[in-house]
């Protein structure tokens, strides 16, 4: 089941990519029109929902609404992670909350203040675009970006999004492959199902 789930989402992943990458803005920007349609992607119903974990001792509430976390002082190497957010029918979810944070390129979190922390919400077709940077390992944890996502009234899913091919994943015990994100070229891809 798990691998049908996996290669049902991948392909998902990939047929709304250009949609994705061309039709998101900023949090305050109209959702821009792609110039052609992309075929509709392969789902069905009963999709399982994305796997919730722990919240971690880093979550800090009350973010700002951003879609990039870049700002001054923020070294690393770029990355945007894209993506939808659906129901387990297949139906995209507009202006769902999600909320991220994780630590910057050295492996530390900011516990004071903002940095590498957002929320945004998702377009009317359930797209989301964050501007990030690749967050740093730290002792006993593989790379990862924690997440907050929340259908409007809905319940709150709280998991993490891994990198593949991190040699730290394999000794991770909070890693799950089903939370793989599909990275290619400094952009990363990944489809939230709300229960």
């Amino acid at each position: 089941m798990r691998d049908r789930e996996l290669t049902r989402r991948r392909l998902l992943q990939a047929s709304a990519a250009s949609v994705l990458l061309a039709g998101c803005g900023g949090d305050d920007d109209p959702p821009r029109r792609p110039a052609a349609a992309a075929p509709t992607p392969a789902c069905d119903d009963g999709d399982e929902a994305t796997p919730p974990q722990t919240e971690g001792p880093y979550y800090t509430p009350d973010t700002p609404r951003r879609s990039s976390l870049l700002e001054d002082g923020v070294r690393g190497e770029r990355l945007v992670v894209a993506g939808l957010v659906i129901d387990t029918a297949c139906r995209p979810i507009g202006r769902a909350l999600l909320d991220f944070w994780q630590a910057d390129a050295a492996g530390e979190y900011d516990n004071a203040g903002f940095r590498l922390r957002g929320h945004q919400f998702t377009d009317g077709h359930g797209r989301f675009r964050l501007e990030t940077v690749v967050p740093g390992v730290y002792p006993g944890r593989t790379r990862h970006i924690h997440v907050k996502a929340q259908r409007p009234g809905g319940d709150v899913l709280t998991t993490q999004l891994y990198f593949p091919g991190e040699p730290a994943n394999a000794g991770d015990g909070l890693f799950d492959e089903a939370l793989l994100m599909d990275v290619r070229g400094g952009r990363g891809r990944f489809t939230f199902v709300l229960a």
